[in-house]
């Protein structure tokens, strides 16, 4: 049976020494977040994650969800009683605003206590990880009245929320959805179509389900500018609040995947079923970007947390497990006929890799859900306008990065196992299974590529890509002026040269050639992840030298976080000149090949 259990100290080090998060203490959510409740936080829902929905996750996997003939969705065993327990409790309520029955704190500490939940069962985790974004949605978009019949009950968990976009014939290309909203004389509009690939989209666990459709009105523009927003409930919500008839719609069929066989993938079909306008008319795709922005940076975290669990369970085998003997006599156990895995340099380099990147991947995932807060909530309108631009560029980073990242920590750690990593019994496959859905939905990593080098490079004359470098610099220069603990800025400052030269070639040449920048783009989002990865190392290494350097705390906590940014920059860094010159051969190599030679 697979172990789990959450890196609380990891999580707490990050937030505390890394991005000093009490500096923040006048802001709206914060001044309640202080260090022991940030604490007791973490702590709780770590013992929820390990001792009630790890547990479950196996059980999510083997039995799936069932779909009944009338459409109706049961979701695994135990994983209503969870989800009752985890509501009971007021996790939903975390994060969101304290008019609507939430309670106020910041997003970052949402995203610690996310990645916990996620490691634990994944599946489990979506069946309410979507109902934040479109709580997200709704509070930016809807009108008073749509906020004040849906968003208490999203916030409280009693209701859940999905995102419909996919359709049969359409993925990425939202311009050719079919889905129709005609418009009643009430004011409400009939939403026909079917989507596909809904998370989500119909189960048991909450008492009604809020689904966000995009749909094209009648007349409207028959591309991505005539696309407008529903709110389209599972049953209609009545005068007083209470739920009234069952809407026209329902789950035509439950696709059968490759991994997360606990959470339902639905295709929806909506005959003519109600739903109310979100926003202004053919304005949806805005709208709707609110909810995808905050999905990506969870799928980036869902990354992570594959990559975590799957480490975790690696690193316990290899102390366990005896195959071989150590390359050096004297470091073999006496009177053994074996011994353990990590005396092989191989299994090692495995095992770091994936806490190297684990550990960078949960770092940069924190600093991405702070500037959410400082975006919203800074009084500084030039801290918000940064943080809203750095969020902005590596939203798509973390999405792929992470979620790249995350896959090949699993696959590693399944290989640490050997033959019994492809086997059942100690649950390695499936985290490999349910960790390859992340580099796909919600935008392939392909398309976060063009995302990141089409859109949000040249936004505002490159304002935000020129930040980011300013701050990368900066924290280098303080970190060669303070010694440079564990040498990660001797290693950073070229990964940074080349990820600008990278920059200004694609500046160059994508705009003479867009297949440029095509065929550069998925390298160039992998050159801004392994510096953004060698950034965030760079800063828990200056932290865990002022630990040290203060004499208090766990002085061989601090040490393994300068032996693992020593490794990060030795062997992780030194690959940046190799995705520089991936970016600059540019696109005839790739172009040239004709269509019949495929």
């Amino acid at each position: 049976m697979p172990i789990y259990t959450a890196p609380v100290k990891d999580s707490l080090f990050i937030l505390n020494d890394v991005l000093d998060i009490g500096r923040y203490s006048n802001l709206p959510g914060f001044a309640n977040a202080s260090p022991d409740v940030i604490e007791a936080i973490l702590g709780e829902m770590g013992k929820f994650s390990a001792e009630v929905l790890a547990p479950l996750n196996r059980v999510g996997d083997e039995h799936g969800c069932k779909r009944a003939d009338d459409g109706s969705v049961t979701a695994p065993p135990g994983f209503k009683q969870a989800y009752d327990q985890f509501c009971a409790a007021g996790w939903p309520t975390l994060t969101s605003p304290e008019e609507f029955g939430g309670q106020g704190l910041p997003h970052v500490i949402g995203t610690a206590i996310g990645e916990y939940v996620l490691s634990a069962n994944q599946a489990f985790e979506m069946f309410q990880g979507l109902t934040a974004g479109a709580i997200a949605s709704l509070l930016v978009k809807a009108n008073d009245e749509l906020k004040q019949i849906y968003v208490p009950n999203m916030v409280s968990g009693k209701w859940t929320g999905t995102m419909n976009l996919t359709e049969p014939h359409c993925g990425t290309d939202l311009g050719l959805l079919k889905t129709k909203a005609e418009p009643n004389p009430d004011g409400s509009y009939a939403i026909t179509g079917t989507k596909i690939f809904i998370s989500s989209g119909e189960h048991d666990l909450s008492d009604n389900i809020i689904h966000l459709v995009l749909a094209k009105i009648a007349g409207a523009p028959d591309n991505v500018k005539g696309i407008s927003l529903f709110v389209v409930p599972k049953f209609l919500v009545n005068d007083d609040g209470s739920l009234g008839a069952r809407n026209t719609l329902s789950c035509g069929a439950l696709e059968k995947k490759m991994g997360i066989h606990g959470n339902p993938t639905c295709v929806m079909n909506y005959d003519g079923a109600t739903g109310w306008l979100v926003g202004e008319p053919e304005k949806g795709l805005a709208a709707m970007f609110i909810m995808m922005n905050a999905a990506r940076l969870g799928v980036g975290l869902q990354g992570l947390a594959q990559g975590e669990v799957a480490y975790q369970n690696a690193a316990a085998y290899a102390k366990d497990r005896r195959q071989g003997r150590a390359l050096k006599p004297e470091d073999r156990e006496d009177g053994a006929k074996a011994d353990n895995l990590l005396v092989h340099p191989d299994v090692r380099r495995m095992l770091l890799e994936a806490r190297a990147w684990n550990e960078a991947a949960r770092a940069l995932a924190l600093w991405g859900s702070l500037q959410v807060d400082l975006s919203h909530s800074s009084p500084d309108e030039h801290e918000r306008e940064l943080a809203d631009d750095l969020l902005g560029l590596l939203t798509p980073v973390i999405k792929s990065y992470l979620t790249d990242k995350g896959f090949a920590a699993a696959v590693s750690a399944q290989q640490v196992f050997g033959g019994h990593g492809y086997i059942r019994e100690h649950g390695m496959e499936q985290f490999v299974r349910d960790a390859r859905i992340t580099q796909i939905y919600e935008g392939t990593n392909g398309v976060q590529a063009m995302d990141l080098v089409g859109r949000k490079l040249p936004k505002d004359n490159g304002r935000a890509v020129r930040a980011f470098f300013d701050l990368v610099g900066k924290d280098i220069a303080e970190a060669k002026a303070a010694g440079d603990p564990a040498g990660v800025a001797a290693a950073l400052e070229p990964a940074l040269a080349d990820l600008q030269a990278a920059t200004m070639w694609l500046a160059q040449n994508g705009m003479a050639d867009p297949y440029n920048a095509g065929a550069g783009a998925y390298s160039y989002q992998d050159l801004m992840g392994l510096t953004a990865f060698g950034w965030m190392w760079l800063k828990m290494a200056a932290a865990a030298r002022r630990g040290l350097d203060s004499g208090s705390g766990d002085k061989s906590f601090y040490q393994t976080k300068l032996d693992l940014a020593d490794f990060y920059a030795k062997r992780e860094l030194s690959g940046s000149n190799a995705l520089r010159k991936k970016v600059e051969a540019g696109a005839e190599t790739v172009m040239r090949v004709p269509e019949e030679a495929f």
